[in-house]
């Protein structure tokens, strides 16, 4: 009876009380996820310089050219390349964390960006260029689904909006690192080799390091259970209980045991079944919203900052400076990720977003660019951490990396072509038209997740699901 032994199973890990065993999970869990971030941010950040070396004319993107004719051209390929290879890497491999497990697929996820992103830094060409970062995109795509996956599974209920922010926290400490990093490299040929290709082998070798610390994570116990792999589940669980005791000195508490999870072999289209319908298609129009505003901005930071007549040079150093800003959004959500109810987290953090983006269109003063570059890189980070505990919270263990990978697949699909239209708006009708862009968008996010989310504030997962 594996629905029954996964129950007991979460129970067991709900009742347990804040301790270092389970946060020090958490923070491996974390790290593995740095180097997607690094490697989404560094896009805008290196794009001064990949664009300096020539790579995005048409000769030298090939078959790639042809995307001009959808008004895709330069830059904006690479971008395009970037998205596209995430949504295929989660429509083709979000399945993959259900069927073989959390972990195997979060190490190996990692080894294929150190890979693929490595060999990308070589190429000479904007073809190759795009075509390496298109395969990197597709396995590496799936690693963030199965993060989201994984702390959700593995944090007690009562903790697991407080998990969210701090893994946001840790991976985001990453986009500073990279800003200046480019900051630093991009205008140089250290040794002769582009500066911005230096940005990109660093987070290669990083991710490398990160992988020899991954592998003491242990597999999600509520996912062995389900799997009839009951006795392995009981090991895990009875480590960390094991470790919980002995780190606090008491006993544990009683366990409160929820509903068990219907009996199913999880397949992908329940995630369209009466139950789950509202939420999947609540979930997929607000990440294509989302995503327009957190990567719109942050993808497009310095070519932003130089559209309202900050110099190159100058805007990637203010890109540094607001970059500071993006692991204390995170931070500043631990005071109340889990005292104040989800969506309403995610309703604010859209609507300071709006405010804030039309507002930088409207000054040009390097100090107030940086304050508000800085506003909006805090409110999207709370919505971020937000809404990854969010959806991942709304499907139940046997679907949900591969609802989460569905649900986010439209953020990646929406990325690819948001990077399109934020450079036809910006030079179609400069900052402003970006800023009224950003805002419709936001105002959908607000809206879709304001009328159809379910509340979920401290609900275990197997209640929220039923």
């Amino acid at each position: 009876m594996s629905e029954i032994a996964s129950a007991r199973i979460a129970a067991r890990l709900d009742r347990l009380p804040p301790s270092r065993a389970v946060w020090t999970i958490v923070i491996l869990i974390s790290l593995g996820g740095v180097f997607e971030f690094y490697d989404l941010f560094f896009t805008g950040y290196v794009a001064p310089g990949m664009i300096k070396s020539g790579l995005f004319t048409p000769q030298s993107l090939g078959f790639f050219a042809a995307l001009d004719s959808i008004k895709i051209a330069g830059f904006g390929t690479f971008v395009f390349s970037t998205f596209a290879g995430l949504w295929f890497g989660v429509v083709l491999l979000g399945h993959l964390p259900d069927r073989f497990g959390r972990r195997p697929v979060f190490t190996w996820s990692l080894i294929w960006y150190v890979a693929c992103t490595a060999i990308m830094a070589f190429q000479r060409t904007g073809e190759m260029l795009n075509i390496w970062r298109f395969i990197a995109g597709i396995g590496f795509a799936v690693q963030l689904v199965t993060i989201d996956t994984y702390i959700s599974e593995l944090i007690p209920g009562a903790e697991r909006g407080r998990a969210f922010s701090i893994n946001q926290f840790i991976t985001f400490c990453v986009v500073p690192v990279v800003a200046l990093l480019a900051w630093l490299l991009v205008p140089l040929r250290p040794f002769d080799f582009d500066g911005w290709r230096w940005v990109v082998l660093i987070g290669s070798i990083g991710a490398g390091v990160v992988w020899l610390l991954v592998r003491r994570i242990p597999e999600s116990p509520r996912w062995l259970a389900l799997k009839g792999r009951v006795d392995e589940a009981e090991a895990v669980i009875s480590t960390i209980e094991r470790k919980v005791r002995a780190e606090t000195g008491l006993d544990l508490p009683q366990p409160r045991q929820e509903s068990t999870e219907e009996k199913s072999g999880g397949r992908f289209l329940e995630i369209f079944s009466a139950t789950y319908r509202k939420r999947t298609l609540m979930l997929s129009v607000f990440n294509m919203a989302q995503v327009i505003g957190f990567y719109g901005f942050a993808a497009w930071v310095p070519t932003l900052l130089i559209a309202r007549g900050i110099t190159l040079t100058h805007s990637l150093e203010y890109s540094f400076v607001i970059a500071i800003a993006n692991p204390f959004g995170p931070l500043l959500g631990t005071l109340f990720a889990d005292r104040v109810e989800r969506k309403l987290q995610i309703i604010l953090g859209l609507v300071v977003m709006g405010l804030a983006m039309l507002a930088f269109s409207q000054v040009s003063s390097a100090p107030l660019l940086i304050a508000l570059g800085v506003l909006f890189t805090l409110a999207a980070n709370v919505m971020s951490y937000a809404y990854h505990s969010y959806q991942a919270e709304l499907y139940p263990t046997r679907i949900r990396a591969r609802a989460i990978g569905f649900v986010y697949s439209w953020s990646r699909l929406a990325a690819a072509f948001a990077g399109l239209a934020v450079g036809y708006f910006l030079n179609a009708g400069g900052v402003l038209a970006v800023a009224v862009f950003i805002a419709i968008a936001m105002v959908t996010g607000i809206a879709v997740i304001g009328v159809f989310g379910p509340t979920t504030k401290g609900m275990a997962l197997e209640r929220i699901n039923h």
